[in-house]
């Protein structure tokens, strides 16, 4: 459920305006052809423009040991693309007079440490400093148990706070389980009930429920963690993480929820702009992701062995959400390559074939500042015990895969980087175009 809030698919080097070209689903289809092949992963997809399904894959097993495949039907843990939904449920309370952004935490769950300074906008942001209790390192002893409202509340209370609130952001699930009990609070009806009422009802959801005993048999795979093979994961309790991350659904109805949200359907202009302001990277339930100049809005998500990404990009009317119960392949890698193909950039599929191994100091000879006068961009190359990274001005570091001596690749982002050690000098190609850089 710890959603990895850092994903950034900001790495890709190419320049330019973008613009979307005819889709090019037979390439959609060999990526996923190949991360299935390769065992990199399973998993579900969906790709809408102007507010319709455009592309949709599914890869893989829903259930292993009886070998049914996933299919569009398919649900899966979204993990904490649930908290987007907790956020529009509280504006829509805001919205109707029953809540305030500034209302206390007191008002409704006084127990916790520091509740009558806590706000729900606190919450919202990750900013009350009440510590994440899936960061307990005694979670994995209860999270598969069932636990009413007055355990976790006691569970929440017991863990205390890391910082005043306000002070800065810390992700917390804990504020989100409280946030649905605000939810339910205000609005006298269950988190589920809400979540049916104000969202799937208006946006003709079928698939989006909390996942509970009856889900389970209606469409909802199996999770599995890579080890020798496919591995299944046990379940967390839905009555843990609630709005923090308890949500299933497929990957169409988790578009068509975004187009809902993003054309105004669910809550008012005013609040959906409240929702994308970033205070520290974060929003109301969201946060924002680059690809080149563009941005988009959503969130990732992690529960058991499921992890899901879903993205808006209002500019080009697109959204993307990929939903998987087995990852090898880094999901944010599957994004870049999905963007990457759908703005026609001359993306590489991965061949997944292992490449050679260079010894620690082999390595040390790249490692080094790099710019160049043909683009304003540096290209700090470090070294990770026996693995080359890559990392541009201000963005993510990324593996870089050795293909022979001086000659590495990203196949994500099709980057091919030769070395002239004793020139001290590099050249980056990528999408029919070369860069010359220098190390410092």
């Amino acid at each position: 459920m710890k959603s990895k809030l850092l994903l950034s698919i900001s790495f890709m080097f190419v320049f330019g305006a973008l613009q979307a070209q005819d889709l090019n689903t037979a390439k959609l289809d060999s990526l996923f052809t190949s991360i299935a092949e390769h065992q990199e992963g399973m998993g579900s997809v969906s790709i809408f423009h102007e507010g319709k399904e455009i592309y949709t894959r599914s890869i893989g097993y829903a259930d292993i040991e009886t070998e049914q495949k996933a299919n569009a039907a398919s649900r899966y843990g979204i993990g904490s693309i649930s908290k987007t939904f907790t956020a529009v449920l509280i504006m829509r309370l805001v919205e109707e007079g029953k809540l305030k952004l500034d209302s206390r935490l007191s008002e409704f769950v006084p127990e916790i440490e520091n509740a009558k300074d806590i706000t729900i906008e606190h919450l919202l942001r990750h900013r009350s400093g009440i510590f994440n209790f899936t960061s307990d390192p005694d979670y994995d002893n209860y999270n598969e148990e069932a636990m009413s409202r007055e355990d976790m509340v006691s569970l929440i209370k017991k863990l205390g706070s890391n910082f005043k609130p306000g002070e800065k952001f810390e992700y917390s699930n804990s504020g989100y389980v409280l946030l649905s009990y605000i939810i339910e609070d205000a609005s006298g009806k269950s988190f589920d009930d809400m979540l049916q009422e104000y969202i799937c009802k208006p946006c003709a959801l079928s698939s989006i429920a909390l996942v509970e005993e009856e889900s389970l048999k209606n469409n909802f795979v199996k999770s599995y963690v890579m080890k020798d093979d496919w591995q299944a994961w046990e379940s967390t309790h839905h009555s843990i993480a609630l709005g923090a991350g308890s949500i299933v659904s497929n990957p169409t109805d988790l578009n068509l929820f975004i187009n809902c949200l993003f054309k105004g359907d669910l809550v008012k202009k005013e609040n959906l702009d409240k929702m994308m302001e970033m205070v520290d990277g974060y929003g109301y339930g969201m946060f924002s992701v680059p690809f080149n100049e563009k941005s988009g809005f959503g969130h990732t998500g992690g529960i058991d062995g499921f992890q899901s990404n879903c993205f808006y990009f209002p500019e080009d009317k697109l959204s993307v959400s990929y939903l998987s119960n087995g990852t090898k392949m880094l999901m944010n890698d599957i994004l870049i390559g999905v963007l990457s193909i759908y703005f026609d950039l001359g993306y590489t599929i991965p061949d997944f074939k292992p490449g050679i191994v260079l010894t620690q100091e082999q390595l040390d000879q790249y490692v080094g500042l790099y710019t160049s006068p043909d683009i304003p961009l540096a290209i700090t190359v470090s070294r990770k015990d026996n693995t080359l990274q890559a990392q541009a001005t201000g963005q993510n570091a990324f593996d870089l895969q050795v293909v022979e001596l001086h000659e590495f690749k990203f196949d994500p982002a099709a980057i091919k980087m030769s070395f002239d050690p004793e020139n001290a000098k590099m050249i980056l190609k990528q999408a029919g175009m070369e860069f010359n850089f220098v190390k410092e």
